[in-house]
């Protein structure tokens, strides 16, 4: 079991400090969870609402509204599935000692951009040419 480490509430990663020591992965791994977290409470709020929503509404316009406003809702959850699923990964990668460092070229990616996407697996040069690659090979 690790020793629990303290982190001041306003912590933030700083980039004259050494890039992923114990305070950072504790920051990026908590930040992670809770985000984690938020995406499964709304979930469960979904679930709840959409079990209360099962009504029969006589009003063909009212009932397709409804439809509708439940396929976009369903979708939403679909993308949020998936992007627990990537913080999942990301956590694994604090476990495996990788997080933080660009799966491509294998350089530390920016304070400033796991902050922002603490799923990055790529540095924003590396997504770059990654996307520009993928734009190219769909255009065939």
């Amino acid at each position: 079991m690790k020793a629990e480490i303290f982190l001041p509430e306003d912590y933030r990663p700083a980039e004259d400090e050494p890039f992923m020591n114990e305070r950072q992965i504790e920051y990026f791994r908590r930040k992670l969870i809770a985000w984690k977290n938020e995406i499964l409470k709304e979930s469960l709020d979904t679930i709840e609402g959409m079990k209360d929503g099962t009504r029969n509404i006589p009003d063909i316009a009212d009932r397709a509204s409804e439809e509708t406003d439940r396929a976009l809702e369903l979708r939403t959850r679909d993308r949020q599935r998936k992007l627990v699923a990537k913080i999942d990964a990301a956590l694994r990668r604090i476990e495996e000692s990788e997080y933080g460092y660009c799966e491509i070229t294998g350089e530390p990616i920016s304070l400033k951009r796991l902050d922002a996407r603490p799923i990055a697996t790529m540095t924003l040069e590396a997504q770059e040419r990654h996307e520009r690659r993928e734009k190219v090979h769909r255009d065939d």
